[in-house]
C-alpha cells in the first residue's frame, strides 16, 4: 500500500531572512531511525520470542494478517521508542523503520497493525497467558544476567508498590485513600547483583486499586526465588522491601525461605520506646551545634502479632532545620542479618531508595501508567509489554556504559540513539540508513551498534 500524502506545509514569511517553507513530504523516512538498537538488543536477548511463544492464538490461520509475535514485537517497540498508544499503530503503519522492526520490507512490506488489531489482541488477554509472560519476562532477564555475571555473592531482590491514577471505567480500579484518588496499585520487582549501582527489572505486577501492600509479594516470591536458586546456586538471596511490607507473613514467608531480609518498619510508642536512649544524647549535641546528629542502635522488638522478637536496627536521628525547634527523627528496620547496624542501614537498606529511579522510567519514560483498557487482563498485558519495553532498554543501558552515555536514563538515551531522523533507501543487494550527519551522538551510537553485533562497513 502507497503511503498517504501528506499535505501539512507551514510557511514563516519573516522568521529567517528568507521565507521558510516545511513541509512533511520526505518519503520512506522516520523520525526513530536508532531503533534497529533495540532490535539487536533483543536479539541478544531473546525476549520478544519468549513473550510470544505464551500467547495463544484462536484465529482462523487463513484470515491472519498480523501473527502473535508481530502483534507483540510492534507494541514493545513503540513502547520503547515513545509510542504507548494503541492509536499509534495507525500513525506508525507505514513508518519504513517500525516496518524493519518486525522483519518486514520497509519500502515494500505491508502495513503494521492497526488500533483495532491492537485492541482486539489486548483484549484476549487471559490470567493463564499473563501467568506464562511473567515467568517468560523473569526467565529470560535471569538467564541474560547469569550469562554476564559469573561468581555472584549476592543477589537483593527489590519490590516496590506504586500507584498509577486511572480515569476511567476501569475493571478493578478503585478509590484508595492513601494516594487521594482512583488508581490501581502495580507492584514491580527488581534484581541488584552484588554491589552494582544498576536494579535490573524482573517483574511487574498490575494490582486493584483497593489491594493490601503486601498483595501478591508471596506468589511473586514463590516464582523468582526458585528461578535465582536454580541460575545462581552460590549466592545469597536478599529482599529488602519498605515499611508496608513488614507483616507477620511476609515475615513468615522469608525466614521459611532462609533467605535474607531488610525490611522497613513504621514508627509506634513500642518502638519510640526503644530509640529513646540513643535518641536522647543528640538533642543536647543538635542544640549545641545546630546541625543534625546521627547515631546507630539496635533492640529485640516484637509486634502483638509475631511470636518472637526480631532483630530491629535503629537509625536515631535529631533533625536541626534553620529557624525550627529540633525533631526526632528515628527510622527502623528489621533484619536477620549480622552486620553492624549502621552497615545494615546505611548499606543494605538505603541502597534501596534508587529504585524510586526505575519506577520513575517506566513511568515517565515508557508510560507504565497508560492503563486504560477497561479489562483488567488487558491492562495487565500492557504493564508486561512496557516491563519488557524497559528491559530492552537495559539492555541498551548495559552496552552504554562503555560510551559517553554511560549511567544515562531512558529519556536521555532515546534522544540520543532512538529519536534520529532518517532515510531509508532500498537497493537490490541491501537498505541504507542515512541519519544526519551532525548527529552529536552519532559516536556513541555506532560503538553501541558494534557491542550488539554490527560491523565496520
Amino acid at each position: 500500500m502507497s503511503e498517504p500524502t501528506i499535505t501539512q506545509t507551514v510557511l514563516f514569511g519573516d522568521l529567517v531572512e528568507r521565507p521558510l517553507v516545511a513541509t512533511f513530504d520526505q518519503p520512506h523516512a522516520s523520525s526513530d531511525g536508532g531503533a534497529i538498537l533495540l532490535k539487536a538488543a533483543d536479539r541478544h536477548l531473546g525476549l520478544l520470542a519468549a513473550l510470544s511463544a505464551t500467547v495463544p492464538d484462536g484465529r482462523v490461520p487463513a484470515r491472519v494478517t498480523h501473527g502473535v509475535g508481530d502483534l507483540v514485537a510492534q507494541r514493545v517497540f513503540a513502547i520503547a521508542c515513545g509510542h504507548p498508544d494503541g492509536n499509534d499503530g495507525d500513525r506508525l503503519a507505514d513508518d519504513p523503520i517500525h516496518k524493519l522492526l518486525l522483519g518486514r520490507d520497509p519500502i515494500a512490506g505491508g502495513r503494521l497493525a492497526s488500533q483495532p488489531t491492537i485492541s482486539r489482541f489486548e483484549r484476549t488477554a487471559a490470567p493463564r497467558m499473563l501467568l506464562a509472560m511473567s515467568h517468560a519476562l523473569a526467565d529470560t532477564v535471569i538467564a541474560r544476567h547469569r550469562r554476564r555475571r559469573r561468581g555472584v555473592r549476592l543477589i537483593t531482590i527489590d519490590l516496590d508498590g506504586t500507584e498509577d491514577q486511572t480515569h476511567g471505567a476501569q475493571q478493578l480500579t478503585f478509590f484508595n485513600g492513601f494516594y487521594d484518588h482512583w488508581c490501581y496499585l502495580p507492584l514491580v520487582g527488581t534484581l541488584t547483583f552484588d554491589d552494582e549501582a544498576r536494579q535490573y527489572l524482573v517483574a511487574a505486577i498490575l494490582r486493584p486499586g483497593n489491594a493490601a501492600g503486601t498483595a501478591g509479594v508471596v506468589s511473586l516470591l514463590h516464582r523468582l526465588l526458585p528461578k535465582l536458586w536454580r541460575a545462581f546456586p552460590g549466592a545469597r538471596l536478599r529482599v529488602r522491601l519498605d515499611a508496608g511490607f513488614a507483616t507477620p507473613e511476609i515475615f513468615a514467608h522469608l525466614e521459611a525461605a532462609g533467605v535474607e531480609y531488610v525490611v522497613a518498619m513504621g514508627n509506634n510508642a513500642v518502638l519510640a520506646r526503644h530509640a529513646e536512649p540513643y535518641v536522647a544524647p543528640l538533642r543536647p549535641v543538635v542544640v549545641a551545634t545546630q546541625d543534625t546528629a546521627t547515631t546507630y542502635g539496635e533492640a529485640a522488638y516484637q509486634a502483638g502479632t509475631w511470636t518472637a522478637p526480631r532483630r530491629t536496627i535503629i537509625k536515631a536521628e535529631v533533625v536541626w532545620h534553620q529557624g525550627r525547634e529540633p525533631r526526632d527523627n528515628p527510622r527502623f528496620v528489621i533484619t536477620n542479618l549480622r552486620q553492624t547496624p549502621e552497615w545494615i542501614y546505611t548499606h543494605a537498606y538505603c541502597a534501596r531508595e534508587d529504585s524510586e529511579n526505575r519506577l520513575k522510567e517506566l513511568k515517565h519514560a515508557l508510560a507504565f501508567g497508560r492503563t486504560s483498557c477497561t479489562r483488567f487482563w488487558a491492562n495487565q498485558l500492557r504493564i508486561t509489554l512496557t516491563a519488557a519495553a524497559f528491559v530492552l532498554w537495559q539492555e541498551l543501558q548495559l552496552r552504554a556504559d562503555r560510551t559517553a552515555l554511560r549511567g544515562a536514563q531512558v529519556p536521555r538515551l532515546r534522544q540520543a540513539l532512538i529519536t534520529i531522523g532518517v532515510q531509508v533507501v532500498r537497493s537490490v543487494r541491501r537498505i541504507v540508513l542515512h541519519f544526519p550527519r551532525s548527529h552529536p551522538d552519532a559516536a556513541s551510537w555506532a560503538r553501541l551498534a558494534r557491542a550488539l553485533g554490527a560491523a565496520s562497513a
